[in-house]
């Protein structure tokens, strides 16, 4: 497990935010359009009419973040020896899954935007809670090879999460500021806190510190992983008919 965190934190450490706008064919500029390196070149695109900002609404931008992160880390990872990169789909479970010599991690990125003051100053918290799992269906029921995942919770070496804050910054095209990306184990950022009053997801611990840290609310992952498989999660018309077709399956494979 330690080596599979050390890789990401490593990979992580050198990104840097690179979506800049939404990108607009037609433009106010002469052609050929010549550019001396990337600084130039998105200077030009800006002054020539070319960009279009980022979405300011918090799951739209992160679903720009999130691709951004998921294809850094394929790209910077894929090809070394003893590692498999697989990409998870839009909305499955894990957003990577990572394969170190015989052993599976899965890997979720998660973003988060800093919350800031009537002053427009940092809280030192993210906006919203994080959502961790969801949990009325792979975590509650680890042994099952739900839809959307590529094996069983219970069959990842561990569970690995990068969490991508950044600071919203709404004159900008690119929306983005201060953006930073922590590599923690999801049981150890935890809280005892859903995510979502409407929805079945249990949440991480909204201070930014505790985040990069590891600092949740639980000492182990025994106390983690007890507290919310106990939770009265609320199971759907639609979660349990998928329950009982998977579980049908499992029983007839062992006859």
């Amino acid at each position: 497990m330690d080596t599979a965190i050390q890789l990401l934190r490593k990979c992580c450490a050198n990104y840097v935010f690179e979506p800049v706008a939404i990108f607009k064919k037609s433009g106010d500029h002469p052609w050929p359009l010549v550019a001396e390196d990337e600084a130039d070149l998105e200077a030009q695109l800006m002054d020539g009419g070319h960009f279009l900002p980022l979405p300011k609404e918090p799951a739209a931008l992160a679903n720009v973040v999130e691709v951004a992160v998921v294809d850094f880390v394929i790209d910077q990872l894929q090809g070394k020896a003893r590692i498999e990169l697989t990409r998870g789909t839009e909305r499955g479970y894990p957003d990577i899954e990572l394969r170190v010599g015989a052993d599976h991690f899965a890997i979720d990125v998660k973003v988060a935007r800093r919350a800031t003051n009537k002053k427009g100053l940092p809280t030192g918290r993210t906006d919203s809670r994080i959502t961790l799992y969801t949990g009325n269906t792979f975590f509650l029921h680890p042994t099952i090879h739900w839809a959307g995942t590529f094996r069983p919770f219970a069959d990842y070496k561990g569970h690995i999460d990068i969490i991508a804050l950044y600071t919203l910054d709404p004159a900008s095209a690119t929306r983005v500021r201060d953006f930073e990306l922590v590599v923690a184990e999801p049981w150890k950022i935890g809280s005892r806190h859903r995510s979502s009053t409407t929805r079945e997801y249990l949440g991480a611990v909204q201070e930014i510190d505790r985040l990069r840290n590891e600092t949740g609310d639980f000492a182990t992952q025994a106390e983690f992983y007890s507290y919310w498989r106990k939770h009265p999660w609320k199971i759907g018309k639609a979660v349990q008919q998928q329950l009982q077709k998977l579980a049908a399956q499992a029983a007839k494979a062992t006859t």
